[in-house]
């Protein structure tokens, strides 16, 4: 069976946002030419900058340097929870070496994964502190992967005192852990599962969340917004979910495309 297609590009946003989180390697990005390919359908759309995320060492460096492909492209770079089983100083040197490479702007994706069971508990919070440690050793925001674990990802935050940035990406949590998250004075993170009929919890999460305090993105190639999902996320996918926001919240698709923007600008300290 055949692909299903990429879905169209929709209509260019009325202000320009970011795709605060998306996996360009894992779209099928392998040149400079590949990223500036997909950099070029998200502009279409309004999607004028992206932060591509890593989630092994490999991801990692290869993030980094397609940061510097392109001026619409920044990274960041970390090990993703579940790679955390054999998670050693040879790791940890190596991720801190590109965390403070220049147009890396975030420490991530880091956090807590207890969905899938591929590294213990104790491995994925052990590191998790690492990195919590290591966003403020180099005062770049932390990015959080935060899949059924709520409550000690909050809680390991407390204990190691948070970075002055927090993001949790592709937020999926119910409108008391938002609460929770923005008393904290986190930032939330929309993707594509927003758009999703079923997720009533989130609908409600999103709605609370003040206008700077979200940012948008697509963590593509998973998550394609409705109603193309099952079908190839890119970045460009961030302005459907741009538009399913503006309605859930009662706002203009204007007045979210710019708090987006802004907040993503604040957070990355983009230029």
């Amino acid at each position: 069976m055949s692909e299903k297609p990429r879905p169209p590009v929709p209509d260019r946003l009325p202000v320009p946002v970011v795709d605060a989180h998306t996996h360009l390697d894992a779209c099928g990005a392998v040149s400079a030419a590949d990223v500036t390919a997909m950099v070029d359908r998200a502009e279409a759309a309004g999607v004028t900058r992206v932060v591509t995320v890593a989630d092994d060492l490999a991801a990692a460096r290869w993030a980094a340097e397609a940061s510097t492909w392109d001026e619409r492209v920044f990274a960041a770079t970390a090990i993703h929870p579940t790679r955390t089983k054999d998670f050693g100083a040879t790791e940890q040197s190596e991720v801190e070496r590109l965390a403070r490479q220049e147009r890396v702007v975030a420490v991530g994706e880091t956090g807590l994964d207890y969905y899938w069971d591929y590294s213990p508990h104790e491995a994925q919070q052990e590191a998790f502190r690492w990195h919590i440690d290591l966003a403020k050793r180099v005062g770049k925001p932390l990015m959080i992967h935060d899949r059924d674990a709520h409550e000690d990802v909050l809680r390991i935050l407390d204990e190691e005192g948070a970075p002055d940035r927090v993001v949790f990406h592709c937020f999926s949590g119910d409108a008391e852990i938002a609460r929770r998250c923005v008393d904290a004075g986190y930032v939330l993170s929309f993707a594509g599962t927003v758009t999703f009929r079923n997720a009533r919890a989130l609908h409600e999460a999103a709605k609370l969340v003040p206008s700077d305090r979200f940012l948008v993105e697509t963590d593509a190639p998973f998550l394609t917004p409705h109603p193309f999902r099952g079908r190839p996320n890119e970045p460009y996918c961030a302005a459907y979910t741009v538009r399913y926001l503006a309605e859930l919240r009662r706002q203009s698709v204007e007045e979210v495309a710019l708090a987006a923007c802004q907040n993503a600008e604040t957070v990355y300290r983009l230029p």
